[in-house]
């Protein structure tokens, strides 16, 4: 078998093992939970209001923004998270003292942030249906849609948090690099008031990224066509959200690589004491 492909099967397997051990983890999956289920209390406090001027509930029109957001949000932070710490406690040096060490790990890793995604996205869904009422009535092509988007918009946003975490410095140091960012992104790009009442720089600006996209490929999915009237052109832009989350997965699959080589070339025992002896000053 070829030594890349046995390393990248040895990564899914311990992709899997890592998520079930999430799952099954109060630590790791409280902020998880709690932030799924605010958005769940969001969405129950708006079920008896309406969208003025529409019969479409405040709930139905809030949930797909909601989703696309923590779909965006647990992609970039879970995987530039999950990469900083482990290179603060040697997780990433050990897997570089191995053949092929770095494809498992990064596969690996992706596969539980991928999961963990989806789960998160699911605590909201699962109450949502009856939250929600208009939800339940999504028809086949609904759902498949939203899954189309989820698997695209996890390729689109992953390998940006791998290059993230391979560039920061510190677990600290990514509020500013991911977290203020996606906050911004999240603000003007019409997740929770329609961007086309914005002004167009703010549009052009937001639609450069893959927030905007994600939000409103899961308002394609979910909500009836007659809404597509406050986006940008009127319409879901289907092809144009394929082509823009296709396009931020080409450049992330080939800008990744080379910096994740580049900064595990450079990790090395040194390295790790030294971010270890800042993180107990930090924590001590």
């Amino acid at each position: 078998m070829n030594p890349v492909s046995h390393a990248a099967r040895l990564g899914l397997s311990r992709g899997w093992t890592e998520f079930r051990k999430s799952v099954t983890s109060g630590q790791e999956m409280g902020f998880t939970v709690f932030f799924a289920m605010v958005i769940v209390v969001v969405l129950f406090l708006q079920r008896d209001r309406t969208v003025v001027g529409t019969s479409l509930s405040l709930a139905m029109a809030t949930l797909p923004s909601a989703v696309g957001m923590m779909l965006a949000m647990g992609a970039y932070s879970g995987t530039s998270g999950a990469l900083t710490v482990e290179r603060e406690d040697g997780t990433l040096l050990r897997a570089k003292a191995i053949p092929n060490g770095m494809v498992g790990y990064v596969v690996g890793r992706l596969l539980s942030v991928a999961l963990i995604a989806v789960i998160s996205i699911l605590i909201v869904l699962l109450p949502g249906l009856f939250v929600v009422p208009e939800l339940a009535s999504t028809d086949l092509a609904g759902w498949l849609t939203l899954i189309w988007v989820i698997a695209l918009g996890l390729l689109a946003t992953m390998p940006w948090g791998v290059i993230i975490g391979s560039l920061a410095k510190s677990p600290n140091s990514l509020f500013m690099l991911v977290m203020l960012p996606i906050m911004i992104l999240t603000t003007i790009s019409g997740i929770f008031y329609p961007i086309s009442a914005m002004p167009g720089w703010v549009q052009t600006i937001a639609q450069a990224f893959p927030v905007y996209w994600l939000g409103l490929g899961v308002r394609s999915a979910f909500l009836p066509d007659a809404a597509a009237a406050v986006e940008i052109t009127g319409t879901w832009r289907t092809l144009a959200t394929i082509g823009v989350l296709s396009a931020w997965t080409l450049a992330g699959l080939v800008v990744a690589p080379p910096i994740l080589r580049r900064m595990a070339r450079r990790e090395s025992g040194a390295d790790m004491e030294q971010r270890r002896q800042q993180a107990l000053q930090r924590y001590g």
